[in-house]
């Protein structure tokens, strides 16, 4: 596909790639807070959030690489960027030991609601621009028919009900 494409595909592609990217480095970040800070409170909830979380990293990465790598040809830059939009989530987990431990007053420090709140609200955000305003455009000019927006629906409805089994 790299060798047929032309120079305004491959740049559109690649934008969109590190687009990705970045703002799955974004949304990994707070994801790797939450972790543990669940772990933190009940340790079998975060084994498996960490697990759910780990599931659904696969397409996220797989959403980074192969923009980048129809862009470029290369499957060594297409596997960097989706290794360091990963890196985000350790990174998280590292501040949210920091903040607790030395920000908030040692290990029995706590995070308030409401700043957490925020900050997922902040991050759903972002993701629902990127997929709406980059992803779903993008997977409709490659892909066929209505596949991309069946997907959107079909993965939010997936969300929904998962938050709904999962509401205690």
């Amino acid at each position: 596909a790299y060798a047929g494409m032309h120079d305004h595909s491959r740049q559109k592609l690649l934008r969109m790639g590190l687009f990705t990217a970045l703002a799955i480095a974004i949304h990994n970040f707070p994801e790797g807070l939450a972790t543990f800070l669940a772990a933190l409170q009940d340790p079998g909830l975060g084994v498996a959030i960490a697990v759910a979380v780990a599931l659904h990293n696969i397409p996220e990465g797989i959403s980074v690489s192969v923009p980048i790598y129809y862009a470029t040809g290369k499957r060594s830059r297409a596997f960097a960027y989706s290794f360091l939009s990963g890196l985000a989530e350790p990174v998280g987990a590292v501040i949210a030991y920091s903040a607790i431990r030395f920000v908030m007053g040692g290990e029995g420090g706590v995070i308030p609601p409401q700043v957490m709140g925020v900050m997922f609200g902040m991050v759903a955000g972002i993701m629902v621009y990127i997929s709406l305003d980059e992803l779903l455009p993008t997977s409709r000019a490659y892909g066929k028919g209505h596949d991309s927006l069946f997907g959107l629906l079909a993965g939010m409805g997936v969300m929904a009900l998962s938050l709904l089994l999962m509401k205690k």
